[in-house]
Order: C-alpha cells, then structure tokens, then sequence
C-alpha cells in the first residue's frame, strides 16, 4: 500500500474529527513525504504539529513505542493488505485495553472514556 500525503490527510481528518477537541492536542509526524501536508490538517483541526529532528525517535517517544506494541500483531514490513479488518479492529480492542506507564498505569480505553474496565 502505497502512502500518499493526499489519502494520510483525508484519514486524519476524518479520524481526528470525531475526536473531541480536548483529546487531540499536536501530531508529531515523522519526516515521510507522506506527512509533507500537514500544516493543512493543523489549521483544519486546530491541532499543533511538531516536526522531530530527522533520525530522531527519542523525540517520538509514544508513537515508538505504539509502533513496537503494533509490530506484536502485524511485523514490520508486513503488507497489510493481507489483514482483515476484523484483525485490525482486534489489534486495536487489544492496545485500548493494556495498561500504559504513561497513563499511570491505566489503559487509554479507561482514559479516554472516563470509565475503568474492570477484569473478572
């Protein structure tokens, strides 16, 4: 699947959209030429954007370290079009429910929807 900055905005807008405001605070983008728009997606949304200095990771500490968990589900330089949505969806019900250091230990599911899971 080819990246394209055109179909990157078009997603973003329409995931970020339908995020209340209060949750989407800046995109830190690595440099791709995938993301070379997103000054427009900045001003559409309100949303700051932080360019990392190139070969910089450390500078993306979240999104390293949510690419690592993803990576557990579907390895590097898997082609994705091989996936069912049904396995997309399953890897992302997995992530909202696990526990991040970052969040104190709760898991973003529990964050971001105020309520805590409980675990029979």
């Amino acid at each position: 699947m080819q990246k394209d900055s055109q179909e990157i905005n078009k997603g973003l807008v329409e995931l970020l959209g339908a995020i209340p405001k209060e949750f989407v605070h800046s995109i830190t983008p690595d440099h791709g030429t995938e993301f070379l728009h997103l000054d427009e997606i900045s001003e559409r949304l309100g949303v700051t954007v932080y360019w990392p200095d190139p070969y910089s990771p450390e500078q993306r500490g979240t999104n390293e370290n949510t690419n690592g968990l993803i990576r557990e589900y579907f390895p590097k330089r898997t082609d994705i079009d091989n996936y069912t949505e049904q396995d997309v969806e399953h890897c992302q019900k997995q992530l909202n429910q696990r526990p991040r250091k970052v969040l104190n230990y709760e898991t973003p599911y529990e964050v971001f929807f105020d309520k805590p899971l409980h675990l029979v």
